[in-house]
């Protein structure tokens, strides 16, 4: 007699459905977290821009006015942001805090703040006085965002104009050029002068479109190149740099940015010739750094701040006799942002009256163009059309 077989089910592995059995296989414990947590390590975020530095900085001072620490203002400031990158942010600031002790050390561990701003941080914080220090940030970083409209201002205009003259010459040419030619042929004649020297524009402008859409395309990425990166900001200056306008324009928003962090150091309660090295960190134009090199070298050999900055041609005028008297009347911070907000006020009314004059001048440019194209082909049509 045979003995039937007999098979115990396996606990371990039958118990639990194929699907279920299947979907823990796939998704073990040990591998989620790393797949969780790999992407947060390594996703960057991106630097505030001005207006949002001034925002955080505004925050922090009003907490700080109140009493309240550092750490308990990240804590209150992190029930008003729910998801994104601001809260990425706020917890990246409260976790190194907590480790730290240290308020700029959380902001440095975000990588989305300046180090000006963190070098004025930790001072504030060694100095006692980080809500003066906050306070003065936010008037710092607002001016900032003022600055950075005035220019955008002053070159965004003039490119949107001289793209649509552009345009509507490259219209003419292509499309309302032909169009005379082929009348100017159905009566019998050719176009000659000025009107034949266009239509041999317009054929060149047809032959070779790709090549000018590909010279086009250059010139907007010169233009972002300029805009987006140091060493095409740094190229735009050295090519501004041989114009006038341009050129005093540039000067006044350096010493503007100058004057304003000068403003801000020596409200945290540090010397002139110590703070010099932080407000370099502000400029962007080498050849006024040949000037705040200048005035170091002056100021170390003995000469006054106020007589430094004279020599050095930073402050000339009214802004060199206001420094003088700050120095003497122990009032030099507050002399500094005045001087800060007159040159604010001098940017922007010298873009403001460059701009109204522009606008008209662009405008009659078009109008002239538009009218010796028109012109020099309507006036050899109406003369042979009087000769019928």
């Amino acid at each position: 007699m045979e003995t039937a077989a007999i098979i115990l089910p396996n606990t371990h592995t039958n118990t639990m459905p194929k699907k279920k059995r299947a979907k823990a296989k796939k998704t073990p414990d040990s591998v989620r977290p790393k797949k969780d947590n790999k992407p947060r390590r390594r996703r960057r975020i991106r630097p505030l821009s001005n207006m949002e530095l001034s925002y955080f900085c505004g925050q922090m001072a009003l907490i700080l006015k109140s009493g309240i620490s550092s750490i308990e203002g990240v804590e209150m400031m992190e029930d008003d942001f729910s998801t994104g990158t601001d809260r990425q942010i706020i917890d990246t600031i409260l976790e190194t805090v907590r480790l730290t002790g240290q308020f700029s050390v959380g902001l440095a561990a975000t990588e989305a703040f300046p180090d000006y701003m963190i070098h004025m941080v930790a001072i504030g914080e060694e100095t006692g006085n980080l809500d003066e220090v906050m306070e003065a940030l936010e008037e710092h970083y607002s001016r900032e965002e003022q600055l950075r409209q005035s220019i955008q201002s002053a070159v965004t205009y003039p490119l949107i104009m001289s793209g649509m003259i552009i345009s509507v010459i490259i219209i003419l040419l292509v499309r309302v050029m032909p169009i005379f030619n082929q009348v100017f042929r159905q009566l019998g004649t050719e176009m000659t002068g000025f009107a034949a020297g266009l239509m041999a524009a317009s054929n060149f402008i047809s032959t070779y479109a790709l090549v000018l859409v590909l010279i086009l395309a250059f010139i907007i990425a010169f233009l972002f190149f300029s805009v987006k990166t140091e060493a095409g900001r740094k190229l735009s200056r050295k090519i501004t740099r041989h114009f006038k306008m341009t050129r005093d324009l540039n000067d006044k928003i350096a010493s503007c940015r100058f004057a304003d962090g000068m403003s801000l150091i020596l409200r945290s309660g540090l010397a002139p010739d110590r703070g010099f090295d932080l407000v370099a960190e502000l400029n962007e134009d080498e050849f006024f750094a040949r000037k705040l090199n200048k005035c170091r070298d002056k100021m170390a050999d003995g000469t006054s701040l106020s007589d430094a900055l004279h020599e050095a041609e930073i402050f000339s005028g009214v802004y060199s006799r206001l420094t003088s008297i700050g120095n003497k009347t122990g009032s030099l911070d507050q002399v500094m942002a005045q001087i800060a907000t007159l040159y604010q006020d001098e940017v922007d009314t010298k873009i403001s009256n460059q701009l109204a004059v522009l606008e008209p001048a662009l405008i009659v440019v078009l109008s002239v163009v538009v009218g010796v194209i028109l012109l020099s082909v309507m006036f050899p049509l109406l003369g042979i059309m009087a000769t019928l």
